[in-house]
């Protein structure tokens, strides 16, 4: 009996700590408060002419997605994200930040076989969504408000879970 206490103790104490220091890294985000996505208007990256911009996400729940090419945790998660959209009404879109050319960044893509657009961010569009740390996703609802945000590694039950 004094050992499943101890195990019960610990575990709770395990999931505050947990949820306090992911609450201490999301501290700086933008808020969940059903605010407007800051705009932006960046170049695919398989089509530098062809632009994606905020309000071309309207009209269904988005994952946006921050990410950097050298950033091995993106390379776990983003395998999750992509297998979230299969057979989901859930859109999401890749935003590269952080990287020295476009090639790292298709590199990167090719790498993962990804098959959600991806543009090419710069540090407007780091700073208008106060990304501090790889990877970072917002999610967006059909009015383009800010319903949820994570930072750091998210398995696609998570994904989905805070797209719904």
């Amino acid at each position: 009996m004094k050992k499943l206490k101890s195990l019960i103790f610990n575990i709770i104490l395990a999931s505050v700590v947990f949820f306090a220091v992911t609450a201490y890294q999301q501290r700086n985000l933008l808020a969940t408060d059903n605010s407007p996505a800051p705009y932006f208007n960046l170049p695919l990256l398989d089509d530098s002419e062809q632009r994606i911009n905020v309000a071309m996400l309207g009209g269904k729940n988005t994952v946006i997605y921050f990410f950097a090419p050298w950033c091995t945790i993106c390379r776990y998660s983003m395998p999750n994200l992509e297998s979230a959209l299969k057979g989901s009404s859930i859109n999401a879109i890749g935003i590269a930040l952080d990287y020295k050319n476009p090639q790292e960044v298709t590199n990167f893509v090719t790498d993962l076989n990804l098959t959600m657009p991806i543009v090419l961010g710069n540090n407007h569009t780091q700073s208008d969504y106060k990304i501090s740390a790889f990877p970072t996703y917002y999610i967006v609802n059909e009015q383009l408000q800010i319903t949820s945000r994570s930072m750091g590694y998210s398995s696609e039950l998570g994904i989905k879970v805070r797209a719904l």
